[in-house]
Formats: structure tokens, C-alpha cells, sequence
């Protein structure tokens, strides 16, 4: 499973609107920046009670990019 379809899955089991989800990879050569993108009114169910959500998405993340020789970063738009 690519991090793009792993991060997508993720918040889209999180929020009202799963098809407000959007997630972008921007790739470099050893690094990924992972852009979310979700409804307005779904923001506070990704990052979660004082980030914590969104602490343990960036903790998967990286565990999952370790294991593909990757870094991977991952940033929650509005």
C-alpha cells in the first residue's frame, strides 16, 4: 500500500465526508511531503484534541515509511 492510499484511508475512516478527502504526495528522492486536505467542518476530527489525531497519523506515517526506506512528512491543509 502506497503512504498516499494509507494516509487517505486513514482520514477517511476519521470524518463525516470521505469524499471531501484529498490527499497530494509531492516526492523527492529519499523524502515525501504528504498534503491532507478534508471538508472545513472535518478539520477538528483529523487533528483531533490538542493534536493528538493528528500526532498518531504523522506516527503511522512514519513508521510506515521507515519500512520503504523513506522519509515521509505529513501536513494537514485548510
Amino acid at each position: 500500500m502506497a503512504l498516499k492510499d494509507l494516509i487517505e484511508t486513514i482520514a477517511q475512516s476519521l470524518v463525516d465526508d470521505p469524499d471531501g478527502v484529498e490527499v497530494t504526495e509531492i516526492d523527492g528522492d529519499h523524502n515525501s511531503i504528504l498534503e491532507l486536505r478534508v471538508a472545513p467542518g472535518d478539520i477538528g476530527k483529523v487533528i483531533g484534541k490538542d493534536g493528538r489525531t493528528a500526532q498518531s497519523i504523522r506516527t503511522i506515517l512514519v513508521a510506515a515509511s521507515t519500512k520503504l526506506g523513506r522519509r515521509a512528512q505529513l501536513d494537514i491543509l485548510d
